[in-house]
């Protein structure tokens, strides 16, 4: 699929249109909700947990890979259950504040459900045309709230059984197979029973659950990259931050004009934020990374791509985690203070939201049939069995591990379904950032819409595989009729 056309990202969906959501295998079925278990229990722990479902296929995790992997499984005929931790699909970017979507930055690495998400943004009145700048390959910005609102549509529509507020416990295992995913509910400790099971959690915790193994962390310093506690400020006079920051400074780092606009720390707005450490009002800790960029669909309002966590507190650790929580909120309560009296623009401003979830880059990483390595990224591998395609830079966020490698122009590298499975477990994908590969090529790997073609692939190949009765992780996925993905660009 080549995306060489040289017109607006607006006027690309509207000409991509249906033919660009065509994904599925063979003739799309009527959507089937997989079947309430009215009475069933299951045994464990030594006493009888409830059956809420039993489905063709249980997806762990509602965020970007979850999902397309629930909506794409479900149009592809499987009676599906997405579990959700939360009350919102979406993950990082509707509860983890993560704005924008980042671009793989290559042609052809957008993958029809992800033509379809777009389109329903525009539909909302979500024009991020002039954002990007950068045509069908750029970065998505979307209103937290309506990408919300469009992924509860197309659960909906597919015949998706979403259970929110739903923790994942554990999982039972007989042999090579997952029978039962266990979860906490408001009613209690439950039971979802599935043939297939698609883990998206982030932390490939079903995984690990079910023995699984995985890896965390960087080989050479053990730590896993920082994490963020991203939040948004509104009441912001984008046309006084802007003459600031571009006029009266100098500094060129954003080359659109309000409202789609941007300032980090740079050369020319670094002595701002030095300062506010040389009085007291900030820590060193709080500049270490400064980024802000204004929301399309949220007048007014700017996303704060921080504070940045400092490398004590861990993505896999349980107290670390917990502690990161309220010293990342005093960061952020710092920083918000500094701007409103320090930066022009934000002298009405105040913090409008606080994300729901910590912005974790990188936790566990299972150890599947292929682990996509560094090298890969560097040789520009290309797979037969391909579920996505991207350039985007090997972006380590890390004190001493800090780099951005970037490939040359127009390269590219590929993620194989491999990287997708694994030997131990016969009925488990995983699709998302915990997929199997190293630290460095998942530094890459892990932005928002590769997530979303792997989960894309991830459902697709549920469904095939349960309509010819194979295991999914012996699936070949270059032999899947009309997969989401395919050709090379020209």
């Amino acid at each position: 699929m080549s995306m060489l056309l040289p017109i607006s990202r607006r006027e690309f969906f509207k000409l991509a249109g249906a033919a660009a959501v065509g994904t599925l295998i063979g003739d799309r079925l009527k959507p089937s909700k997989a079947r309430a278990a009215s009475g069933a229990t299951i045994r464990y722990a030594d006493r009888d947990v409830p059956v809420l479902f039993d489905a063709d296929v249980c997806v762990c995790g509602g965020g970007p890979a979850g999902a397309a992997a629930a909506i794409n499984a479900a149009r592809n005929g499987a009676s599906t259950v997405l579990i959700e931790k939360g009350i919102a699909l979406g993950g990082l970017a509707t509860l983890g504040c993560v704005y924008p979507m980042m671009p793989a930055k290559v042609n052809g690495s957008v993958t029809p459900y992800i033509f379809e998400v777009c389109e329903k943004l525009l539909e909302h009145a979500i024009d991020f045309d002039d954002r990007s700048g950068k045509g069908a390959e750029g970065a998505i910005c979307f209103n937290p709230e309506v990408l919300s609102e469009i992924y509860d549509e197309l659960c909906a529509s597919a015949g998706v059984d979403v259970l929110y507020n739903a923790t994942l416990v554990d999982a039972i295992v007989d042999g090579d197979r997952i029978t039962t995913a266990l979860v906490q509910t408001i009613a209690g400790l439950a039971a979802v029973r599935s043939k297939i099971f698609i883990d998206a959690t982030g932390d490939a915790y079903l995984a690990r659950a079910a023995g699984v193994p995985a890896r965390r962390g960087s080989a050479k310093t053990g730590r896993n990259q920082h994490m963020s506690f991203r939040f948004e400020m509104g009441g912001i006079d984008f046309n006084k931050l802007y003459r600031y920051i571009v006029i009266k400074l100098k500094d060129d780092f954003c080359k659109n004009r309000p409202p789609y606009f941007e300032f980090a720390k740079t050369k020319k707005t670094a002595a701002i934020f030095e300062s506010g450490v040389t009085r007291g009002e900030l820590e060193q800790d709080d500049i270490v990374y400064i980024q802000a960029i204004t929301m399309v669909g949220k007048s007014g309002t700017v996303s704060m791509n921080m504070p940045q966590l400092p490398s004590e507190y861990s993505a896999t650790d349980a107290i670390g985690y917990s502690r990161a929580v309220s010293h990342g909120r005093a960061m952020m309560r710092r920083l918000a203070n500094f701007l409103i009296k320090n930066m022009p623009g934000f002298k009405r401003a105040y913090i409008a939201r606080e994300a729901a979830l910590m912005g974790a880059r990188e936790s566990w990483r299972i150890e599947g049939k292929y682990m996509l390595t560094e090298e890969d990224y560097y040789e520009q591998s290309r797979f037969p069995d391909a579920v996505a395609r991207t350039a985007y830079p090997i972006d380590i966020h890390d004190v001493e591990l800090d780099l951005r490698r970037k490939l040359p122009e127009g390269g590219f590298y590929e993620v194989p379904y491999r990287s997708l499975v694994t030997d131990r477990i016969s009925n488990l994908i995983v699709a998302g950032r915990c997929i199997s590969a190293d630290f460095a090529a998942q530094a890459s790997v892990r932005i928002q819409p590769t997530c979303m073609s792997m989960g894309e692939a991830a459902g697709i190949a549920s469904a095939y595989a349960l309509k010819n009765n194979i295991a999914v992780n012996e699936v070949q996925w270059d032999r899947v009729p009309n997969r989401s993905y395919a050709s090379e660009p020209k």
